[in-house]
């Protein structure tokens, strides 16, 4: 068998536009792969019925939410939910219908499936992820409402033309920390790294990072706030800082019940302000 061997020559240097994540242009451009498309066939496919799904909708990475739902508040499947990779449980709180995906991890999923929610009657979407912790702002576990993200992933760069950070709508961030402080709930506020390779956080990495002013380290913000931008969908992304990067023992730690009762806490009032304010709108 012969021998593999490592070309230790670099890469030939080519210039950033001819790369392709980064040559693209047509970022108004429609797409011819719609996702309305990919659910008509699902529902045609899987024989399900017509109808919307609830108009708040969470994804929760780590699925620790969706099982505190399912075990407390009586979560069911949601029958309209048509896509072929996930599956959505609902809950209500009063007349608030909400429904929760689990285990959505990374931006390319994350946008996959805030794609198919809007097209499926979703109003607002909230994204509730695990993150580690970059800069040292207090003991985890704690939270940051995500004002913008680092881009340093695939996803939003199919949205947006290239950028260092995408924000977040200043009127939706504006709007979360009013509903959250209404609610008595302490989080932080800030930026946050967006990547797509958690086992390539290098010291040297996470200290530029910490430079820059960055609190906390996650997968998806980035490309959801790209999305979010690019479609006109309002997102809102949380980081639940619940680790300081597996350099301790004892780390991961997210709290009772794996933290879920205090996630589902902030998302429940995120969800009665926008219902609130919805309805004040649709007077």
């Amino acid at each position: 068998m012969s021998e593999v061997r490592h070309d230790p020559r670099p890469a030939r240097a080519v210039p950033a536009d001819a790369v392709p994540l980064l040559e693209r242009k047509d970022h108004a451009a429609p797409s011819v792969f719609r996702p309305e498309n990919m659910l008509r066939e699902a529902r045609r496919q899987k024989e399900l019925i017509t109808g919307l799904v609830p108009p708040v909708c969470v994804i929760d990475p780590d699925g620790d939410i969706v099982s505190h739902l399912r075990r407390k508040h009586d979560a069911t499947p949601c029958d309209h939910w048509a896509c072929y990779h996930t599956r959505m449980w609902e809950w209500s709180a009063g007349n608030l219908r909400c429904g929760i995906i689990g285990r959505v991890v990374g931006g390319s999923f994350s946008v996959l499936v805030a794609e198919q929610l809007f097209a499926s009657g979703c109003e607002l979407l909230v994204n509730m992820a695990s993150a580690g912790q970059i800069t040292d702002v207090g003991p985890p576990p704690y939270y940051i409402l995500i004002e913008r993200a680092l881009r340093d992933e695939g996803t939003s760069y199919h949205y947006l033309p290239p950028s260092t950070y995408v924000e977040a709508a200043p009127a939706l961030v504006a709007f979360a920390a009013r509903a959250l402080g209404r609610a008595g709930h302490r989080v932080h506020r800030g930026a946050t790294w967006t990547t797509d390779a958690p086992f390539r956080e290098t010291a040297d990495a996470i200290a530029l990072r910490r430079s820059e002013g960055i609190l906390a380290v996650e997968m998806e913000a980035a490309a959801l706030y790209a999305f979010g931008a690019a479609c006109a969908r309002p997102v809102i992304c949380l980081a639940h800082v619940s680790n300081q990067l597996g350099c301790r023992e004892g780390d991961f730690e997210k709290g009772e019940g794996n933290g879920a009762g205090s996630s589902l806490d902030i998302v429940m009032a995120l969800a009665k302000a926008w219902s609130r304010r919805s309805a004040i709108r649709n007077q």
